[in-house]
Protein backbone atom coordinates (compact mmCIF):
# COMPACT_ATOMS: atom_id res chain seq x y z
CA UNK A 1 0.00 0.00 0.00
CA UNK A 2 1.26 3.31 -0.98
CA UNK A 3 -0.08 6.04 1.14
CA UNK A 4 -2.20 8.69 -0.58
CA UNK A 5 -1.23 12.14 -1.02
CA UNK A 6 -3.25 15.54 -0.24
CA UNK A 7 -2.41 19.00 -1.05
CA UNK A 8 -1.97 21.56 2.22
CA UNK A 9 -3.99 24.74 1.66
CA UNK A 10 -3.77 26.06 -1.34
CA UNK A 11 0.12 26.45 -1.49
CA UNK A 12 1.38 24.23 0.57
CA UNK A 13 3.64 20.77 -1.41
CA UNK A 14 1.29 17.44 -1.13
CA UNK A 15 2.21 15.22 1.52
CA UNK A 16 1.31 11.88 2.94
CA UNK A 17 -2.05 11.58 5.28
CA UNK A 18 0.10 9.97 7.90
CA UNK A 19 3.40 12.06 8.69
CA UNK A 20 5.96 11.17 11.28
CA UNK A 21 7.13 13.35 13.95
CA UNK A 22 5.74 15.61 17.23
CA UNK A 23 6.89 16.25 20.37
CA UNK A 24 10.35 14.43 21.33
CA UNK A 25 9.46 11.41 18.86
CA UNK A 26 13.39 10.99 17.72
CA UNK A 27 15.22 11.19 20.91
CA UNK A 28 12.78 8.46 22.24
CA UNK A 29 14.03 6.00 19.35
CA UNK A 30 17.38 3.91 19.28
CA UNK A 31 19.39 5.35 16.74
CA UNK A 32 19.96 2.19 14.37
CA UNK A 33 15.93 1.06 14.76
CA UNK A 34 15.09 5.06 14.36
CA UNK A 35 17.15 4.58 10.99
CA UNK A 36 14.96 1.57 10.18
CA UNK A 37 12.07 3.40 11.02
CA UNK A 38 12.16 6.43 8.94
CA UNK A 39 13.34 4.08 5.87
CA UNK A 40 10.37 1.52 6.16
CA UNK A 41 7.64 5.07 6.77
CA UNK A 42 9.62 6.02 3.64
CA UNK A 43 9.09 2.65 1.61
CA UNK A 44 5.38 3.37 3.21
CA UNK A 45 4.97 6.46 1.19
CA UNK A 46 5.35 9.06 4.32
CA UNK A 47 7.05 11.61 2.94
CA UNK A 48 5.85 14.75 6.02
CA UNK A 49 8.53 14.58 8.72
CA UNK A 50 7.79 16.86 11.77
CA UNK A 51 10.68 18.42 13.88
CA UNK A 52 11.36 21.53 16.21
CA UNK A 53 14.20 22.88 18.38
CA UNK A 54 12.87 21.55 21.83
CA UNK A 55 15.52 23.60 23.67
CA UNK A 56 14.29 26.90 24.98
CA UNK A 57 15.25 30.51 25.22
CA UNK A 58 17.39 32.69 24.16
CA UNK A 59 17.90 31.06 20.80
CA UNK A 60 20.85 33.72 20.57
CA UNK A 61 24.54 32.03 21.85
CA UNK A 62 25.47 32.91 25.50
CA UNK A 63 22.12 32.19 27.20
CA UNK A 64 21.47 28.88 29.11
CA UNK A 65 21.77 25.54 28.14
CA UNK A 66 18.80 23.06 27.55
CA UNK A 67 19.32 19.60 26.22
CA UNK A 68 16.74 18.92 23.51
CA UNK A 69 18.14 17.48 20.78
CA UNK A 70 15.07 15.55 18.97
CA UNK A 71 15.78 17.54 15.55
CA UNK A 72 19.87 16.91 15.65
CA UNK A 73 18.92 13.52 15.78
CA UNK A 74 16.23 13.55 13.23
CA UNK A 75 19.16 14.98 10.36
CA UNK A 76 20.98 12.32 11.29
CA UNK A 77 18.48 9.48 10.77
CA UNK A 78 17.10 10.87 7.54
CA UNK A 79 20.43 11.35 6.44
CA UNK A 80 21.53 7.48 7.67
CA UNK A 81 18.36 6.68 5.93
CA UNK A 82 19.72 7.40 2.66
CA UNK A 83 16.45 9.46 2.20
CA UNK A 84 17.33 12.84 -0.84
CA UNK A 85 16.28 16.66 0.62
CA UNK A 86 14.37 16.27 -2.58
CA UNK A 87 12.02 13.44 -1.73
CA UNK A 88 11.01 14.62 1.37
CA UNK A 89 8.84 17.10 3.24
CA UNK A 90 10.50 19.40 6.72
CA UNK A 91 8.33 20.84 8.92
CA UNK A 92 9.78 23.00 11.49
CA UNK A 93 8.59 25.13 14.75
CA UNK A 94 8.91 28.72 15.17
CA UNK A 95 7.92 30.11 18.58
CA UNK A 96 5.86 32.94 19.11
CA UNK A 97 8.27 33.00 22.97
CA UNK A 98 9.94 36.66 22.83
CA UNK A 99 9.25 37.51 19.57
CA UNK A 100 9.85 39.37 18.14
CA UNK A 101 13.39 40.13 19.66
CA UNK A 102 13.90 36.13 19.08
CA UNK A 103 12.90 36.81 15.18
CA UNK A 104 11.77 34.20 13.28
CA UNK A 105 14.43 34.56 10.53
CA UNK A 106 16.88 33.70 13.55
CA UNK A 107 15.15 30.85 15.00
CA UNK A 108 14.60 29.34 11.36
CA UNK A 109 18.48 29.49 10.56
CA UNK A 110 19.09 27.82 13.71
CA UNK A 111 16.69 24.82 13.05
CA UNK A 112 18.26 24.33 10.12
CA UNK A 113 21.92 24.68 10.83
CA UNK A 114 20.60 21.77 13.45
CA UNK A 115 19.05 19.40 10.87
CA UNK A 116 21.46 20.57 7.97
CA UNK A 117 19.64 21.40 5.17
CA UNK A 118 18.91 25.22 3.64
CA UNK A 119 15.12 25.46 4.15
CA UNK A 120 11.78 24.72 5.62
CA UNK A 121 9.57 23.03 3.35
CA UNK A 122 7.01 24.08 5.72
CA UNK A 123 7.01 25.95 9.29
CA UNK A 124 4.41 25.57 12.37
CA UNK A 125 4.02 28.59 14.87
CA UNK A 126 3.47 27.90 18.40
CA UNK A 127 0.37 28.58 20.69
CA UNK A 128 -0.53 32.00 21.31
CA UNK A 129 -0.04 32.10 25.06
CA UNK A 130 -1.50 35.94 27.18
CA UNK A 131 -1.18 38.92 24.79
CA UNK A 132 -1.37 38.64 21.21
CA UNK A 133 1.68 39.11 19.38
CA UNK A 134 1.69 41.70 16.51
CA UNK A 135 0.53 39.60 13.79
CA UNK A 136 1.18 41.94 10.52
CA UNK A 137 4.37 41.90 11.83
CA UNK A 138 4.72 38.17 11.95
CA UNK A 139 2.86 38.11 8.74
CA UNK A 140 5.62 40.19 6.89
CA UNK A 141 8.50 38.12 8.28
CA UNK A 142 7.29 34.96 6.95
CA UNK A 143 6.74 36.20 3.99
CA UNK A 144 9.71 37.88 3.20
CA UNK A 145 11.39 34.19 4.37
CA UNK A 146 9.10 32.71 1.72
CA UNK A 147 10.74 35.31 -0.86
CA UNK A 148 13.80 33.86 0.29
CA UNK A 149 13.24 30.60 -0.23
CA UNK A 150 14.26 29.63 3.33
CA UNK A 151 10.56 27.99 3.77
CA UNK A 152 7.79 27.25 1.10
CA UNK A 153 4.60 27.75 3.46
CA UNK A 154 3.81 27.91 6.95
CA UNK A 155 0.64 27.01 9.53
CA UNK A 156 -0.10 27.70 12.91
CA UNK A 157 -0.43 25.53 16.43
CA UNK A 158 -3.66 24.76 18.08
CA UNK A 159 -4.50 29.12 17.19
CA UNK A 160 -8.49 30.09 17.81
CA UNK A 161 -10.40 30.45 14.75
CA UNK A 162 -9.87 34.29 15.45
CA UNK A 163 -6.24 34.51 15.16
CA UNK A 164 -5.91 32.96 12.25
CA UNK A 165 -8.61 34.58 10.09
CA UNK A 166 -6.67 37.67 11.36
CA UNK A 167 -3.69 36.53 9.68
CA UNK A 168 -5.35 35.28 6.79
CA UNK A 169 -6.77 38.63 6.16
CA UNK A 170 -3.23 40.45 6.92
CA UNK A 171 -1.64 37.82 4.24
CA UNK A 172 -4.08 39.03 1.73
CA UNK A 173 -3.98 42.78 2.52
CA UNK A 174 -0.10 42.65 2.38
CA UNK A 175 0.26 40.50 -0.84
CA UNK A 176 1.89 37.57 0.79
CA UNK A 177 1.52 33.72 1.44
CA UNK A 178 -0.83 33.31 4.17
CA UNK A 179 -1.53 30.27 6.66
CA UNK A 180 -1.68 27.01 5.30
CA UNK A 181 -2.19 24.71 7.74
CA UNK A 182 -4.04 24.64 11.09
CA UNK A 183 -2.41 22.08 13.15
CA UNK A 184 -4.98 20.96 16.08
CA UNK A 185 -5.53 18.97 18.81
CA UNK A 186 -8.01 15.72 17.44
CA UNK A 187 -8.49 12.26 18.40
CA UNK A 188 -11.41 9.99 19.86
CA UNK A 189 -12.18 12.19 22.47
CA UNK A 190 -10.87 15.62 21.40
CA UNK A 191 -12.68 17.02 18.26
CA UNK A 192 -13.94 20.29 19.57
CA UNK A 193 -11.39 22.31 17.94
CA UNK A 194 -11.07 20.22 14.74
CA UNK A 195 -14.88 19.85 14.24
CA UNK A 196 -16.01 22.16 15.67
CA UNK A 197 -18.50 24.60 13.14
CA UNK A 198 -16.10 28.08 13.52
CA UNK A 199 -13.63 25.50 12.27
CA UNK A 200 -15.12 23.76 9.23
CA UNK A 201 -16.34 27.56 8.58
CA UNK A 202 -13.03 28.61 8.30
CA UNK A 203 -11.34 25.79 6.42
CA UNK A 204 -14.03 25.83 3.62
CA UNK A 205 -14.04 29.49 3.33
CA UNK A 206 -9.92 30.05 3.29
CA UNK A 207 -8.79 26.69 1.57
CA UNK A 208 -6.56 26.36 5.28
CA UNK A 209 -5.99 22.42 6.03
CA UNK A 210 -6.20 20.44 9.21
CA UNK A 211 -3.22 18.44 11.02
CA UNK A 212 -4.39 16.25 13.27
CA UNK A 213 -2.30 16.38 16.14
CA UNK A 214 -2.35 14.28 20.04
CA UNK A 215 -4.22 11.96 17.99
CA UNK A 216 -3.44 9.06 20.50
CA UNK A 217 -3.15 11.51 23.63
CA UNK A 218 0.24 10.48 24.46
CA UNK A 219 -0.25 6.73 23.55
CA UNK A 220 -2.95 6.56 25.95
CA UNK A 221 -5.53 5.99 23.69
CA UNK A 222 -2.93 3.08 22.17
CA UNK A 223 -3.52 1.19 25.48
CA UNK A 224 -0.55 2.84 27.08
CA UNK A 225 -0.33 4.37 30.64
CA UNK A 226 1.53 7.33 29.01
CA UNK A 227 3.89 7.74 32.21
CA UNK A 228 7.05 7.37 29.69
CA UNK A 229 6.72 10.07 28.05
CA UNK A 230 6.22 14.21 27.95
CA UNK A 231 2.44 14.77 27.10
CA UNK A 232 1.12 17.98 25.58
CA UNK A 233 -1.29 20.14 27.75
CA UNK A 234 -4.61 18.75 28.68
CA UNK A 235 -7.07 21.50 28.07
CA UNK A 236 -10.74 21.09 30.08
CA UNK A 237 -9.18 18.89 32.37
CA UNK A 238 -10.43 15.43 30.20
CA UNK A 239 -6.98 12.85 29.92
CA UNK A 240 -8.04 11.20 33.39
CA UNK A 241 -11.43 10.67 31.58
CA UNK A 242 -9.71 9.43 28.24
CA UNK A 243 -7.53 7.15 30.26
CA UNK A 244 -11.01 5.53 31.56
CA UNK A 245 -12.42 5.28 28.66
CA UNK A 246 -9.30 3.74 26.39
CA UNK A 247 -10.19 0.40 27.26
CA UNK A 248 -13.61 0.45 25.41
CA UNK A 249 -12.05 2.41 22.89
CA UNK A 250 -9.70 -0.97 22.01
CA UNK A 251 -13.24 -2.94 22.48
CA UNK A 252 -15.06 -0.91 19.82
CA UNK A 253 -11.86 -0.73 17.56
CA UNK A 254 -11.47 -5.01 18.09
CA UNK A 255 -14.96 -5.30 16.95
CA UNK A 256 -14.10 -3.75 14.05
CA UNK A 257 -11.46 -5.57 13.26
CA UNK A 258 -8.58 -2.91 14.45
CA UNK A 259 -6.96 -1.58 17.49
CA UNK A 260 -7.51 1.65 18.81
CA UNK A 261 -4.37 3.53 17.52
CA UNK A 262 -5.98 2.60 13.62
CA UNK A 263 -9.71 3.96 15.17
CA UNK A 264 -8.85 7.51 16.52
CA UNK A 265 -6.55 7.76 13.45
CA UNK A 266 -9.32 6.87 11.01
CA UNK A 267 -11.40 8.91 12.88
CA UNK A 268 -9.53 12.06 12.10
CA UNK A 269 -9.26 10.73 7.95
CA UNK A 270 -12.85 11.12 7.61
CA UNK A 271 -12.39 14.98 8.41
CA UNK A 272 -12.73 16.52 4.53
CA UNK A 273 -10.19 19.40 5.98
CA UNK A 274 -7.68 17.02 6.86
CA UNK A 275 -4.54 17.09 5.01
CA UNK A 276 -2.55 14.49 7.03
CA UNK A 277 -2.02 13.11 10.51
CA UNK A 278 0.89 13.34 12.61
CA UNK A 279 2.10 10.19 14.99
CA UNK A 280 4.74 10.01 17.29
CA UNK A 281 5.56 6.53 16.26
CA UNK A 282 9.38 5.19 17.54
CA UNK A 283 8.64 1.50 16.75
CA UNK A 284 7.87 -0.51 13.21
CA UNK A 285 5.11 -2.41 14.44
CA UNK A 286 3.73 1.06 15.61
CA UNK A 287 4.02 2.09 12.26
CA UNK A 288 2.51 -0.74 11.00
CA UNK A 289 -0.24 -0.93 13.12
CA UNK A 290 -0.66 2.85 12.08
CA UNK A 291 -0.97 2.45 8.31
CA UNK A 292 -3.84 -0.09 9.04
CA UNK A 293 -6.31 3.01 10.13
CA UNK A 294 -6.64 3.30 5.99
CA UNK A 295 -7.51 0.40 5.91
CA UNK A 296 -10.17 0.20 8.18
CA UNK A 297 -11.54 3.28 7.31
CA UNK A 298 -11.72 1.69 3.68
CA UNK A 299 -13.43 -1.50 5.24
CA UNK A 300 -16.29 0.06 7.18
CA UNK A 301 -16.52 3.66 6.25
CA UNK A 302 -16.60 6.88 7.30
CA UNK A 303 -20.23 6.84 8.32
CA UNK A 304 -19.65 3.82 10.40
CA UNK A 305 -16.53 4.83 12.03
CA UNK A 306 -17.80 8.65 13.13
CA UNK A 307 -20.98 5.94 14.50
CA UNK A 308 -18.80 3.75 16.46
CA UNK A 309 -17.16 6.60 17.83
CA UNK A 310 -19.62 9.36 18.99
CA UNK A 311 -19.32 7.97 22.28
CA UNK A 312 -15.75 9.11 22.84
CA UNK A 313 -16.45 12.69 21.70
CA UNK A 314 -15.55 13.85 25.53
CA UNK A 315 -15.15 18.10 24.60
CA UNK A 316 -18.36 18.09 22.84
CA UNK A 317 -19.46 21.29 24.56
CA UNK A 318 -17.81 24.35 22.80
CA UNK A 319 -14.30 25.85 25.12
CA UNK A 320 -11.72 28.03 24.98
CA UNK A 321 -9.66 27.33 22.27
CA UNK A 322 -5.49 28.57 21.62
CA UNK A 323 -4.82 26.85 24.85
CA UNK A 324 -2.88 23.55 23.16
CA UNK A 325 0.53 22.24 23.67
CA UNK A 326 3.31 23.91 21.65
CA UNK A 327 3.91 20.45 19.90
Amino acid sequence: MTLPRRRIGTLGPEVSVLSLGSWHTYDRIDFHAGVDLVRQAVEAGVNFFDVGVYSGFPITEGGPVYHGFTDVIFGRLIEKAGVKREDYVLSEKLWLEGFPQHSFAAQLDRALYRVNTHYADFAVLGDIRGETPDLRRMVLELGELVREGKLHAWGVNNWSVEHIRAVHELALAEGVPGPQLAQLKYSLCRRDMAEADAYRELFAETGISLEASDVLEGGILAGRSGADRMIGRDPGGIRERIKELAPRAAQVAEELGGTAAQLSIALTLTNPALATVLVGVTRAEQLQDNLGALDLLDRHGAAVIREKTDEFWLDRDPAPIAKGDAS
